[in-house]
């Protein structure tokens, strides 16, 4: 629901979908960003605070995103020339995350952790409506290096970072993290952005607010019930 719903509704709104050239456009910039300058500074940082893991993963991801963007730079010159081919999809290797604790010790580097988190997260979302976008328009090579990508974001690349920031606990944690976030949303965040829409004269922005305000606490509600189950 948070993606296929919640997020999907608060992007159209805003604008963040647009054709097949804007998207691409759009992630070769943030691919861009992330391989040249984000992971090489958390790899770097996390190297000589001694989280040697974390800078070789960082260090690797680096790389993987320089691929990403030269994949859809391609992409987009074969979009616009008419010539060429769409890059094949890259090979997706899920990373399991298991339960445990932080794998470093620095506290910059569980911040840089928490940043890439958002972000995979985040480039995970889009590249998923931008797939949409694509197989909509006829595009189904195009579809298929977004979903992709996307996959490589959320299973190796968020997996990789959240098992070494230790981000799953036991279900008991899993749950409290997960009603507080709830919680917060349901009663915080949404309640104010609802607020704020409203009083600059977005509409339909405020009852969309105010609507996934309901759906946070249903959830929150649902995962307090399974918190109990647990006796």
């Amino acid at each position: 629901m948070e993606l296929g719903e919640h997020f999907t509704q608060e992007a159209a709104p805003s604008g963040l979908v647009g054709g097949n050239e804007a998207n691409l456009t759009d992630a070769i910039s943030g691919e861009g960003y992330e391989s040249t300058t984000m992971y090489p500074t958390f790899a770097r940082q996390a190297r000589a605070a001694g989280d040697t893991a974390a800078a070789d993963l960082f260090t690797e991801i680096a790389k993987d995103e320089a691929a990403h963007q030269a994949a859809y730079k391609a992409a987009l010159t074969a979009l616009r020339s008419g010539k060429g081919a769409i890059p094949a999809p890259p090979a997706v290797t899920p990373v399991t995350v298991t339960a445990g604790q932080p794998k470093v010790t620095s506290a910059q580097t569980r911040a840089n952790l928490d940043t890439a988190m958002h972000g995979e997260a985040l480039a995970h979302a889009k590249y998923t409506l931008y797939a949409q976008r694509a197989q909509q328009s006829g595009n189904a090579a195009l579809a298929r290096l977004f979903t992709a990508v996307s996959n490589v974001e959320l299973q190796e690349h968020f997996s990789g970072e959240a098992a070494l920031a230790g981000s799953v606990g036991t279900t008991s944690h899993n749950l409290a993290t997960a009603i507080a976030g709830e919680t917060y949303e349901s009663k915080t965040m949404y309640p104010t952005f609802a607020q704020q829409a409203k009083t600059a004269g977005d509409t339909a922005a405020a009852t969309l607010f105010q609507h996934n305000a309901t759906d946070e606490a249903d959830h929150a509600q649902a995962f307090q019930t399974a918190r109990k189950s647990l006796g």
